[in-house]
Parts: C-alpha cells; structure tokens; sequence
C-alpha cells in the first residue's frame, strides 16, 4: 500500500473507517490476486467445502458470505452446493468483478453481491441459513459488533461459518504488527478461543473447531515463491502497488518462525444461533 493510499484519520473519517478502506482498496487490486491466487485465504477451496460441508449447506439453502471479495466463495457454493448465495464487500470494485464472475460462469441467478459494512449489514434479520466469513472477521476493527451482525440476519437453528487467522497470547513480532500486517489478516488476529467468546456475547454458540495451521504455512510458502518470480516479471507493479520488496523476506521469514512458535494459526470454527 503506498503512502497517498493510506487515508488520514479525521472526524469524518473514524480509524476503523481508515483500516476498512485500506483493506478494500488492498484486497481489490490485481497485485493481490498475483501474491495470492484465486482464493485469497490459508487453505483455499479444499477448507471452503470442508466449512460448508459443516454447515449442512445443499440447494436451496440461503447463504451470506462476508467480505465476499472478487466472489471466490461464493460462486463455489453457488455452483457446487446450489446454494442461493448473497456476498457482500466493503469495496466496489469487488463487488463488479464478483457480479461479472458470476454472470460469466453463468450462476447470476445464485449468486448476488453488494457492496456494504460487515459491521452494517444491509440485510434484514433472520434473512439466512447460513452466513460465511473466510479470513476476514480478523480484520474487522469492530469485531464485537460485526459478530452481533452475523447472528441478527441468521435464522434461529442457523450456522455461522468462519476461518480465520488465530494468534497466541504473546505479542507478536514488530514486522508483523503495522498497517500492512493488518490488511494481510495477521496483526489483529486473536486466539481461536477470543473468537469463540466473541460470538457466543452474540448469541452464537461455537459446535466445532479445529485447527488447520498448516494451511497458514503453505500460503506463506506460496506468497514467498510468486513473490520471488514476480521479482522477475512484474517488479514495477509490485513497487507501485506499495510492496517493499527489501522488508517482504523478514516479514515472511517472521511469520514462518510465528507458526512454528504457535504464535499464528488458521483454524475453522462453526456456531450455531439456538431456535
């Protein structure tokens, strides 16, 4: 993220605001989608269909998936579960590529997406069977609140599905602690057990976990090697899109040793909201 990207804090502009915006303007942007693919969360569709199959979801079923992005998420579920799927994105841009995505692989009829606030979810209550959240709710600045969302538009007997980045108690290393860390979903990140707490003063009570932290190791092996061939090929759009390709190794090198540590995770967590 460049420095003109980061936008200032103001009245008018709250700094959860300015972390909102940073993220949607991060995660719409093509260098993104080069670092880390078509799935854009430890895991990928593999952890997708393990969550949805978890959650029961099949045809007809009525699905949200938060920060649905350029409508990875979404678009499987709508295709292979047949389910009826809404995604909803902080940013624009993704909200138009997820439209055009589906209307191209021919699921426009299954799979809807708006641009909106996790925070202030523009749905009424008791909308869906089910609501997902891949690799985001970390970086929601107002989790409590996002969490109170989730359980408002679920049906009574619904699921929540997340995967998300998981921390220890320790602090966390200084390169993994700034703006960048933030929108790369690991300096906000919270114990798999701070999550459960979370939903449950929602009214959502946590029916699974487990832990998937392999999956953390792999896409940071995955980022490292497109990052060392996009060196090569792509340097000027790396700079320009704000990528300090002289820190990237340390950082890397700092969230490898965090796993191994336990100090950084994935895991998958499913909730229930009571009848």
């Amino acid at each position: 993220m460049t420095d003109q990207d980061r936008l200032p804090s103001s009245p008018s502009r709250p700094p959860g605001d300015e972390v909102k915006a940073c993220c949607a303007a991060a995660y719409s942007s093509d260098v993104v989608t080069l670092l880390l693919g078509d799935s854009y969360h430890p895991g990928g569709a593999t952890l997708t269909r393990r969550l949805a199959d978890g959650l029961g979801l099949g045809e007809g079923r009525r699905v949200l998936d938060v920060a649905s992005g350029r409508g990875t998420t979404a678009l499987l579920l709508a295709d292979a579960y047949r389910a009826q799927v809404d995604g909803v994105d902080y940013s624009p841009a993704n909200t138009a590529l997820a439209q055009g995505a589906a209307q191209a692989a021919g699921l426009a009829e299954r799979a809807v997406f708006t641009t909106g606030d996790a925070e202030e979810l523009p749905y009424p209550d008791g909308m869906f069977d089910a609501v997902v959240c891949e690799c985001a709710l970390c970086t929601f600045p107002d989790k409590t609140r996002a969490a109170d969302e989730f359980a408002r538009v679920l049906k009574p007997g619904g699921r929540l599905g997340i995967t998300d980045v998981t921390a220890g108690p320790a602090p966390l290393p200084p390169e993994l602690t700034g703006l960048a860390a933030r929108i790369a979903c690991i300096a906000d990140a919270r114990p798999l057990t701070e999550y459960a707490d979370i939903l449950a003063a929602a009214g959502l009570r946590a029916v699974r976990t487990e832990r998937h932290d392999q999956a953390m190791t792999r896409m940071i092996d995955q980022i490292e090697a497109r990052l060392n061939l996009l060196r090569l090929t792509a340097q000027a759009e790396l700079t320009e899109a704000g990528v300090d390709l002289d820190a990237s190794p340390a950082v890397l090198a700092a969230a490898r040793t965090a796993v191994a540590d336990g100090g950084l995770g994935y895991a998958l967590l499913i909730a229930e909201k009571p009848h």
